[in-house]
């Protein structure tokens, strides 16, 4: 499976170094000038570090790059996190910098998108868009974690999202145990 993970200006650089440490190298990588400022402030970390977890990264003005292009073989993206602004765009069809292109190319594609905002409150504007993107075949995952799993540390609420993202990606993992009624 190919897959590619995005990181724009958003809140949320946690979820996305967990994703991509839970995908074990088996990502592409984009990140946007904004990401990599939440990444430094978020994380403590340098965009350096999120790249060494990726197979191949990317510029995000690079439009040469396969992710570009509905010719790669590409399955699934996940822009994590995903800004109000760069879901905005994808909703709208503008394809400005890389990130937005794969996006597009991923829709029209029937491809996989999972797109993950974590922006709170949301206007009618946000919401719109977020229909747009399911209407067209994209997943918007908000990064809301559940607490039926008892978390007790940050890891555990991180990691909840992750295995959301996981789970819609098609990728399998043991971040999290499916949910089950009790017996």
């Amino acid at each position: 499976m190919r897959l590619a993970v995005c990181i724009t200006g958003a809140s949320g650089a946690p979820y996305a170094y967990r994703l991509l440490r839970a995908l074990k190298g088996q990502a592409e990588l984009v990140i946007s000038p904004e990401g990599e400022e939440v990444i430094r402030t978020e994380t403590g970390r340098s965009p350096k570090d999120f790249k060494s977890l990726a197979s191949a990264w990317y510029a995000n003005d690079d439009f040469h790059a396969p992710l570009a292009s509905g010719s790669a073989p590409l399955d699934a993206l996940a822009i994590v996190p995903c800004s109000m602004n760069t879901l905005s765009k994808i909703a709208l069809g503008l394809s400005d910098n890389l990130i937005t292109r794969a996006a597009a190319v991923t829709l029209k594609e029937g491809r996989k998108l999972v797109l993950v905002p974590r922006e709170t409150p949301l206007s009618a504007v946000h919401l719109e868009h977020m229909l747009t993107i399911a209407r067209l075949g994209g997943t918007v995952l908000p990064a809301m974690p559940g607490f039926y799993h008892n978390p007790e540390t940050m890891d555990d609420l991180v990691d909840f999202v992750v295995a959301r993202i996981l789970d819609h990606l098609g990728v399998e993992h043991d971040l999290m145990r499916p949910w089950a009624t009790k017996a």
